[in-house]
Formats: structure tokens, C-alpha cells, sequence
């Protein structure tokens, strides 16, 4: 049945186009003071650039080195995703599956982690990944990501498992399917569509995370992109200019990957949340 067009949606499409835009004020002056001189942007940052400067963008690709920070941060989120997407699933669906008190025991404790505040757990932290070789190397920092990502990523998974009917596995396994078979071949893809979710919402986590990485990589050549930008953003000195093009050039391959897959989002997490 169609519903009728009134004026209260009229009214509600306007409210949420308004707001729609004031959430889009911060990336007008970020992308229109990435092409202004310092000067430009210290007189007036809210007008519109007098002169286009794109040598901002190139004088911040060298500077900062761009192509080896972007690899360094691809790298750490493709190789975070996948081991943050094989351990949720896997786990989650073992909890679903073999109901109890100790699964529900371990699944109130990862739903419980995700309320502790990263400040609290910051210089045990360090100290037991200088002890077990892990600070100042991007495998190191992939096996924290594990750690801090596992909990949020469990949960979602849980709830989506839940949807799954349990007579798809038995029919797979009375035909001779192992269980590693029956997860990987019946299971997991029909998880899709939280699997999408998940990976999108740790990528948005991981490639704009700066304290970790500040904490773990030290060596320049090991720099993701946000730790790069900072270099623009010291105690007595703030470059504007230069570090406004490297939050864009930064940002922007994450909003391309968010914009194609953000209609997933909903999907899956309303699918997970029937029960």
C-alpha cells in the first residue's frame, strides 16, 4: 500500500536534510582549507579559496611520504579485518551452537570488554608487548587490534548466527561434512551481510586510530597515515595548510570504501538484532 505523501514527512526530510548538512560543515573546511595558502586560511578559513592550491597536496605526498604510510595503514587493516573476522565468526557461532553456562559466561565477558576504557589497559599493555617482541612492528600491532576488536565484532556476529537454522548444519553433516566443513561451506556465507558490517566498521576504527600505533610503532617507516599527518600538528607549530591536505588525502580512500559498502550496514545489523 502506498502511503500518502504529507506535510509532517515534508517536514521531517527537511529536519534531517538540515542536519544532514551541519554534519557536512567539517568537511567543507577541511577540504576547502586543504587548498589555501597559511595565510588564506589564518584571515578568513570559512571563505571560498581565492586561488586553488594543489601544490599543498603535492608538497605533502613527499613530505609525509605518502605511498608507504597508505600501505602501511592497508596493511594493517586488511590483515586486522581478516583475523578479527575468523575469530568472531568461528567463535560466535560455537557459542550459539553448544549452548551452557560457560558460553554464555565467555560471551558476557566479551560484551563486558567493550565497556573498558583503552586508557586503563594502556601501560599494562605496553608492557607486555615489549615483552613479547611486539612494540615497534605492524604484525605486533595486528595482534592487538585482535585483541581490542574481537569483542564488538563477537557480538555482532552472535546475534546474526542466532538467524541462521540449525537444520541447514544437520542436513550438511548427516551428508558427511566435518564441522570445520559445515562452518566455512554452509555457515559463513550465509553471514554476508554481518560480515560487511564488520568489516566496515573496523576499517573506519582501525585506519583513523592514532593512539595505539603512536604507542606500538615507533620507526618512521612504520607510520600509518594518521600518524604521518601529525607531523604537521607539533607543540609550537601548527601548518595548516599542509596538514589539512594530508587529513584529506588520508581520509579519503575510507569514505570511497564506506560510501560503496555504508547500505550493508543496516541490513546487517537489523538482521542480527531479530533475536
Amino acid at each position: 500500500m502506498n502511503r500518502k505523501y504529507t506535510g509532517r514527512t515534508f517536514t521531517l526530510e527537511i529536519i534531517g536534510i538540515i542536519i544532514g548538512l551541519i554534519f557536512l560543515i567539517p568537511f567543507y573546511f577541511v577540504a576547502v582549507n586543504s587548498v589555501k595558502s597559511f595565510a588564506e586560511i589564518l584571515l578568513d578559513a570559512a571563505a571560498w579559496p581565492k586561488e586553488i592550491l594543489f601544490t599543498n597536496y603535492v608538497k605533502v605526498w613527499d613530505i609525509i611520504n605518502f605511498p608507504k604510510a597508505f600501505w602501511n595503514s592497508l596493511v594493517i587493516t586488511v590483515f586486522s579485518n581478516i583475523g578479527l573476522i575468523v575469530i568472531s565468526s568461528m567463535a560466535a557461532w560455537k557459542m550459539v551452537r553448544t549452548p551452557g553456562k560457560l558460553s554464555k559466561i565467555l560471551f558476557v565477558f566479551f560484551v563486558s570488554a567493550m565497556v573498558i576504557p583503552f586508557q586503563t589497559v594502556m601501560i599494562p599493555l605496553m608492557k607486555l608487548g615489549g615483552a613479547l617482541g611486539l612494540i615497534n612492528s605492524i604484525p605486533g600491532l595486528v595482534i592487538m587490534y585482535f585483541g581490542f576488536g574481537v569483542p564488538l565484532s563477537l557480538f555482532l556476529y552472535h546475534g546474526f548466527v542466532k538467524t541462521v537454522p540449525v537444520e541447514i548444519e544437520e542436513s550438511a553433516r548427516v551428508d558427511g561434512c566435518s564441522q570445520f566443513g559445515v562452518f566455512w561451506r554452509i555457515v559463513f556465507p550465509l553471514l554476508k551481510p554481518i560480515t560487511v558490517t564488520v568489516v566496515i566498521l573496523n576499517t573506519l576504527w582501525i585506519w583513523n586510530d592514532f593512539l595505539l600505533p603512536m604507542l606500538v610503532l615507533q620507526d618512521a617507516d612504520l607510520r600509518t597515515i594518521p600518524l604521518a599527518t601529525s607531523s604537521f600538528f607539533a607543540q609550537y607549530t601548527k601548518q595548516w595548510d599542509m596538514g589539512l591536505a594530508a587529513l584529506v588525502l588520508g581520509i579519503t580512500p575510507v569514505i570511497i570504501f564506506f560510501l560503496f559498502l555504508q547500505k550493508h550496514i543496516i541490513k546487517g545489523i537489523a538482521a542480527g538484532s531479530i533475536k
